[in-house]
């Protein structure tokens, strides 16, 4: 602004510095990876953790002091976002049957609104060209952001054991079919459930070696397999990662108990097998522990022979353990009774649990995954553990080091909770998202 042909003082100013946002200071009881701070702080510093530690240390950190009602007496229990990776949808939706990234969406925003802030969009058996086209539309959320990868659950599965998938779109391995699935991917491919003993599936030139070479890790599942052929594939799977530059590496077991042949002390089949190699730290075993697809005692004793009590011990708590929680969640997830599709698949949702109509299979689990940490807590599990488990295992197994544990550093994935676990914020990249609002609340 001129006044009589002269520049007034106020022009001549500069412009005012932008001001830095003052860092977040979120404070309660904080579970890390390996321990639980029950007066704890973290430090949000736009998309970044900048900040963790106990609370009496935040000032000579340089932070200011969140205010005293934040405290741990209010019950406020802040974890790390949770990372699942095997999900067929929620919030009405279905990943198996989305035709478009808006109805997949639907899916994935049902569970970060519950604290799932990396998630593992699941599909299941159908024909070559449907698989395609879903693996297609998913790979242009995963482009996006909102997905952390894609999991096919099938087809080269066993019809003895397909539980709650169609066994008339089930094949023998076809290592094509693999490499057009990765190519429609894009790089988003992550695992694959297969089944040891179906014609292809190993072997050489077969799917597991095909899996390894597109950067895509084996899952043991849906297999009638014996103990035998169940330790060869993963043999052969750990070679084939090996070859392909993943050496160490993990397999992943599908659901372990769930669509398996039983345990049993004469015919110990592929349950027998999975464990072991969990134990010897060559795979990582998945557990729906939502209540419903497994006893509270089973996912106890499972902690306790592989999970992150036992790495501990053996001095191995970077990332050792061996049990990652699941949902395996359908489109009925945070919605109420009734009649829901997965797949071809007729399915009918009562009391919280998924059955197909027709056989009365279980169909895919109902609740989030911060359900699934609750139930595991009350089953008897430490919280640090099953956090962990819902968290930072998964988070190795998809080979990501910037989410998964409350660590200076990482992103900004958090989500704040009750004293009971229910959820009341989530942060995604320090980013509030919106409130849950849903069906079953």
């Amino acid at each position: 602004m001129r006044q009589n042909g002269v520049m007034a003082d106020r022009d001549l100013r500069p412009p005012p510095a932008r001001r830095t946002p003052r860092p977040d200071v979120l404070t309660g009881r904080v579970v890390l990876p390996a321990a639980v701070l029950d007066d704890g702080a973290v430090v949000l510093d736009g998309e970044r953790l900048a900040w963790v530690g106990a609370r009496r240390d935040l000032t000579a950190a340089g932070y200011p002091d969140a205010a005293p009602d934040a405290g741990p007496g209010e019950g406020r229990t802040i974890l790390p976002g949770l990372v699942d990776l095997h999900d067929h949808g929620g919030g009405g939706a279905s990943f198996p049957d989305a035709t478009s990234a808006h109805e997949a969406q639907v899916a994935a925003r049902e569970h970060l609104r519950h604290g799932t802030t990396s998630l593992v969009a699941s599909l299941v058996t159908a024909a070559p060209d449907v698989l395609l086209a879903r693996t297609a539309t998913l790979a242009d959320l995963a482009d996006d952001g909102e997905l952390a990868g894609i999991h096919l659950e099938g087809p080269f599965l066993s019809a003895v054991r397909c539980g709650a998938q169609n066994p008339h779109d089930m094949r023998d391995g076809d290592p094509a079919l693999v490499r057009a699935l990765a190519a429609a991917a894009r790089g988003h491919l992550r695992t694959m459930t297969v089944a040891p003993e179906v014609p292809g599936v190993v072997g050489r030139g077969g799917v597991i070696e095909a899996l390894a070479d597109v950067g895509a890790v084996p899952s043991i599942g849906h297999t009638d397999a014996t103990t035998e052929q169940t330790e060869a594939a993963i043999e052969e799977a750990l070679a084939a990662l090996a070859a392909a530059g993943r050496p160490g590496a993990r397999l992943t077991a599908t659901h372990l108990f769930n669509g398996m042949r039983p345990l049993h002390h004469r015919e110990p089949g592929p349950v027998a097998a999975c464990l072991a190699a969990a134990a010897r730290g060559q795979m990582v075993v998945e557990l729906v522990a939502d209540g419903a697809h497994l006893a509270p005692g089973t996912v106890r004793s499972v902690m306790e022979l592989v999970g992150p009590r036992v790495a501990a011990a053996a001095g191995q708590v970077g990332g050792a353990d061996a049990v990652a929680l699941v949902t395996d969640a359908m489109a009925a997830a945070g919605m109420p009774d009734g009649a829901y599709d997965l797949g071809p698949m007729h399915v009918t949702v009562a009391d919280g649990v998924a059955r197909l109509t027709d056989g009365g299979a279980i169909a895919g689990g109902t609740s989030h995954l911060l359900d699934v940490v609750r139930a595991t807590v009350a089953a008897g599990v430490a919280l640090v553990d099953a956090v962990r488990a819902a968290s930072w295992t998964p988070a190795e197994v998809l080979g990501l080091t910037d989410v998964g544990g409350l660590v200076a550093g990482r992103r900004a994935d958090l989500v704040v909770t009750d004293a009971d676990l229910r959820v009341r914020e989530v942060r995604r990249a320090g980013r509030p998202v919106p409130a849950v609002t849903t069906a079953r609340g």
